[in-house]
């Protein structure tokens, strides 16, 4: 009887609920191992927010170069910022066989509706990065780069209506600075004409940006929405899949405007009279294509580890890094508006980092509650 006892489940009652205690081993198990992925979670985010740093930064300064220095082509510089895809064929096609090999029994999402996705995933996507390209030819870089973070507020409002995202103090306060970060230099006095830019294009600019971010916000929320809903993948195949396929939509897209537009005829022309040379006008737009598809995988990286606004945060915190370099390469002016923006951001994004390691401490603290209320048990057995 003894044995067969031993043998027998035991039984915690807690808040009048029953719970078998190899329930309780199979959870203490799960969060061992958790526990165990916390690190290398924490390495991809650090590469992630990385990528999405660096890759911004370099795609916003080195289109402005190619403005600055003769190119006037708004639809050449739409189409660098996902031409660049094809980078990522190779890794693609190294882990899709792994994936195959893990997923051959998990339901597939219908074709039709992948089909339906990448397709308005990458005409949103086109219709957004011409409006950015209108926006960075009429505007400074630091006043493009610090409107550009007014789609977290977007996203921040998408995010809510389709990912039912909470809101805590931590973030409410996260989102409201860097929402003033990024629209205080709209009303700064001397932000018109520091370019020679007219106040009707100044305005055009503004508009402009103001549209891609909103349109931005609502395709980060989208994406976040597919992952979830659609795709039901954790691979980072999956990640790559979005990029190539919407990209590859917003390429073709952008090629039927540049034909259409007929700007094509003047590219020969763009590159003669290009102001570095013919070779560095290639090479401007080469390094502009890559660090536009390392911010993609850095930004949806981030999107499929926790959310679209967390991803959007991270973009956010990383713009007002833009006017500071603009400074150093442009010699454009840094002045107090500036630095008080830059400061706001970096309090915004320490915030929204704050509320997610209180997220991290309750997770652990939920987690050593199971493992004590699961050794009791074994401390009954003691006793007898």
């Amino acid at each position: 009887m003894g044995k067969a006892q031993d043998l027998q489940p035991h039984i915690i009652v807690k808040g009048g609920e029953e719970v078998n205690t190899l329930e309780f081993e199979k959870i203490t198990h799960q969060a061992t191992i958790s526990h165990l992925k916390d690190f290398t979670w924490w390495v991809r985010m650090a590469i992630y927010t990385f990528f999405v740093f660096s890759g911004q930064s370099a795609a916003i300064l080195l289109g402005r170069l190619y403005y600055n220095k003769g190119g006037k082509n708004l639809w050449m510089a739409t189409l660098v910022q996902f031409i660049g895809f094809p980078i990522l064929i190779p890794y693609h096609c190294i882990l899709s066989s792994k994936k195959i090999a893990l997923d051959r029994n998990v339901n597939q999402p219908d074709a039709s509706a992948l089909a339906f996705m990448y397709l308005s995933f990458g005409v949103l996507l086109a219709a957004d990065s011409f409006l950015y390209s209108i926006g960075l030819l009429y505007l400074p870089v630091s006043t493009f780069s610090l409107i550009c973070a007014s789609q977290l507020a977007f996203n921040a409002f998408f995010s809510f209506c389709l990912n039912a995202q909470k809101f805590t103090p931590c973030i409410v306060n996260s989102l409201v600075i860097l929402t003033i970060s990024s629209t205080l230099l709209v009303f700064h006095p001397n932000s018109v004409n520091l370019t020679g830019i007219s106040k009707e294009k100044y305005t055009v600019g503004v508009i402009c940006t103001v549209g891609a971010s909103a349109g931005y916000g609502l395709m980060f929320s989208l994406t976040q929405f597919s992952f979830e809903k659609v795709l039901k993948s954790q691979t980072f195949v999956t990640v790559l899949e979005m990029i190539i396929y919407e990209s590859l939509v917003a390429t073709c897209a952008t090629l039927v405007g540049l034909f259409i537009s007929e700007e094509w005829q003047g590219l020969k022309r763009e590159m003669e009279e290009f102001e570095l040379g013919r070779s560095s006008y290639f090479l401007t737009l080469i390094c502009t294509a890559t660090a536009w598809q390392t911010f993609n995988i850095g930004a949806i990286g981030l999107i499929f580890e926790v959310s679209s606004l967390f991803s959007n945060v991270i973009s956010a915190s990383g713009l007002p890094l833009v006017p500071v370099l603009a400074v150093i390469f442009f010699k454009e002016n840094m002045d107090g508006i500036k630095v008080i923006a830059t400061v706001l951001a970096l309090w915004g994004f320490a915030s929204y980092l704050y509320q997610h390691y209180l997220d991290d401490l309750e997770s652990k603290a939920e987690i050593k509650h199971v493992k004590e209320i699961s050794m009791i048990p074994l401390l009954k057995e003691d006793n007898f």
